[in-house]
């Protein structure tokens, strides 16, 4: 939260189709390689909990993907 007030990072409740995608696929990934019961359970209330996600990116990175386009 201080990082954010401090214009370090953007925090966004938008995320791209590819930004889900890789997000499940990451929770998939923790899942199968920790058989960790959280991740269980956020699979399989996948609906319930996406919203709950957050984009974090640092302001210099975004400024740096904006400039390469």
């Amino acid at each position: 939260d201080d990082l954010m007030h401090k214009g370090r990072v953007d925090v966004s409740e938008d995320m791209t189709r590819h930004d889900e995608e890789r997000l499940y696929q990451w929770i998939s990934n923790h899942l199968h390689y920790t058989g960790s019961n959280r991740a269980k359970e956020i699979l399989d209330r996948w609906s319930e909990y996406r919203p709950k996600f957050r984009k974090v990116m640092p302001v210099e990175y975004r400024r740096s993907l904006l400039r390469m386009d």
